[in-house]
């Protein structure tokens, strides 16, 4: 695979982590949102966690994935904010190998036309930590549409050009056997 993009889509293994003191299975609109697009793009649900907003246990969490060479990417939802019980930015940050500034620039960019400079209250951001891809956004449900839709999408897509960031994922030789 060339380091700007391949030809042909490679699903991913992709674990989802919703951020919340209050959210459940029954209520976690946004983490259902993010399920719902990827396996509709056609990666596969690796796993998926509610994890209050403790730093450390949010680490926790995300350091068992990180660890786990078969998941590829996590996308995280909620405590992105600025009040006192957001903390995922100051949680996750630690464990980057690589911080991916351009991602949170691209979330605040495409989602100003929907809600306006509202968008500067967003600490979306992103890094790459043991070769998985860790992009977090905010915890409304919309935010995560717009995330994936406009951005998220055609970064965990293979076959997308100019360049994406698969070829920078642990991809396994099973899955690139069993291409779409």
């Amino acid at each position: 695979m060339s380091a700007h993009g391949g030809t042909t889509f490679i699903p991913l293994n992709i674990a989802v982590l919703t951020v919340s003191d209050t959210r459940t299975e029954d209520n976690d609109t946004s983490g259902h949102a993010l399920v719902e697009r990827l396996t509709a793009a056609g990666h596969n649900l690796a796993d998926k966690a509610i994890v209050i907003d403790d730093v450390y246990q949010l680490r926790a969490q995300v350091s068992k994935w990180i660890a786990d060479n078969s998941i590829n990417a996590i996308i995280s939802t909620g405590g992105t904010g600025f009040t006192e019980r957001d903390n995922t930015p100051e949680a996750l940050m630690a464990l980057f190998d690589k911080n991916v500034e351009g991602f949170g620039e691209v979330f605040r960019h495409v989602s100003l036309s929907e809600i306006g400079t509202s968008t500067i209250q967003s600490r979306a951001f992103g890094g790459i930590a043991n070769k998985t891809v860790i992009l977090c956004v905010p915890g409304s449900t919309n935010a995560c549409k717009t995330a994936w839709d406009k951005v998220i999408k055609e970064q965990l897509d293979a076959s997308h050009r100019p360049c994406n960031f698969v070829p920078h994922l642990n991809i396994s030789a099973e899955q690139c056997e069993t291409r779409g």
